[in-house]
């Protein structure tokens, strides 16, 4: 009996009189029980979810939907923006119960080895830990170009940790305008620490510093002349600094740089009122310095939750993020605005003609607008 030839399909780039390296091969037969599931699974997650599901999945920590409610809070679809504010009010009274951590620094100071590092510690501690980290966007595609899954291999194969990369979509400093609503998202699935890692280029630390509880910047020791390379308006926003990869030649020169910031940080006004701002040493590599990082920010929690301003700074923080929304709807409202766009060309032209001066430019353009 003659043996039946597997059906091939070729792609339609196939080039001319191409054999079968150019196609894929589909061989017919029963689907196995793990084909079926692994269907079946496919056919939940094409599920149009209702509002109540996306409520009950979040609550019940299950991690798909927990996916697909941040996903759906990121779109810049119209269609999904009365879904996730409706879903976001329900999961609100749920939310507010996590430690929210901050932690930025200089590239290649290890920010990512030192969250995996504390991340396995918090797990084994018994919390639940959510990760979400905000990526320079690609500025083609807008999408995130930083694979964090692949950085923290060791801590996304936890069943009580959640990592999300959000793209910065071309924001500035590369904070995305939706990272609060997440973290009222994840605080309501259950877990009860939130670390946030920065992008470190500047306006991103002013803007997660408005968001979290207690912030972090991590450095390291021997790239020269440290309080040089480090700018005082990051300086004044942190709880603490840490001096990573403090282990073997390198440890004695952390110590150093250890003192020295905690020299500086003497003459700065502290970010948090009641608390003291110290530079440490650890190596997420080892692990060394971990328990004590954790030791210090659980004090920082107890002390700032006696003297009443945690509860406070979380009031402030949301008054301003209700004013950060408004300011960005208008800024959208404005360049979106068919009128203002016709305009904005021939206003370039008399600004770099020298016909009209900047100040008036915009008076032009706010008048066209406000018509």
């Amino acid at each position: 009996m003659k043996k039946q030839k597997p059906d091939t399909y070729k792609p339609d780039w196939t080039p001319e009189n191409a054999g079968d390296e150019f196609a894929v091969r589909i061989v017919k037969g029963t689907e196995s029980s793990n084909q079926k599931t692994t269907s079946k699974a496919k056919d939940i997650k094409r599920k149009q979810l209702s509002v109540d599901d996306y409520v009950n999945g979040v609550l019940k920590s299950d991690r798909n939907i927990l996916a697909r409610t941040i996903t759906l809070i990121e779109s810049n679809n119209p269609n999904h923006h009365d879904i996730s504010q409706e879903v976001l009010t329900k999961l609100l009274p749920h939310s507010g119960n996590s430690l929210r951590i901050g932690i930025t620094g200089i590239p290649g100071a290890g920010k990512s080895t030192l969250i995996e590092s504390l991340g396995m510690y918090l797990i084994k501690q018994g919390h639940k830990v959510a990760v979400l980290t905000v990526d320079p966007s690609s500025t083609v595609t807008k999408g995130s170009i930083l694979g964090d899954k692949t950085r923290m291999e060791n801590l996304s194969k936890e069943k009580n940790c959640f990592i999300r990369p959000s793209p910065s979509s071309g924001t500035l400093g590369g904070v995305t305008r939706k990272s609060r609503e997440t973290i009222t998202v994840c605080e309501a699935a259950g877990y009860d620490v939130i670390l946030i890692e920065t992008v470190g280029v500047g306006q991103s630390e002013v803007t997660v510093r408005s968001m979290v509880d207690f912030f972090l910047l991590v450095l390291i020791a021997g790239g020269g002349d440290e309080l040089q390379g480090i700018k005082r308006g990051i300086m004044e926003l942190v709880d603490a600094i840490l001096i990573n990869k403090a282990d073997g030649d390198n440890e004695k020169r952390a110590n150093i740089s250890k003192a020295d910031y905690n020299n500086a940080l003497h003459y700065l006004q502290p970010a948090t009122k009641g608390w003291t701002p110290q530079a440490y040493t650890s190596s997420a590599l080892t692990g060394k310095g971990i328990p004590e990082l954790w030791e210090v920010i659980k004090k920082f929690e107890v002390t700032i939750k006696k003297s009443g301003f945690f509860e406070q700074r979380r009031k402030d923080q949301s008054i301003e993020w209700v004013f950060r929304m408004v300011e960005d709807s208008l800024r959208d409202e404005f360049y979106n605005n068919e009128k203002i766009q016709k305009a904005i060309k021939s206003i370039k032209e008399e600004i770099t003609k020298d016909k009209i001066t900047p100040t008036l430019a915009a008076e032009k353009l706010l008048m066209i607008f406000k018509s």
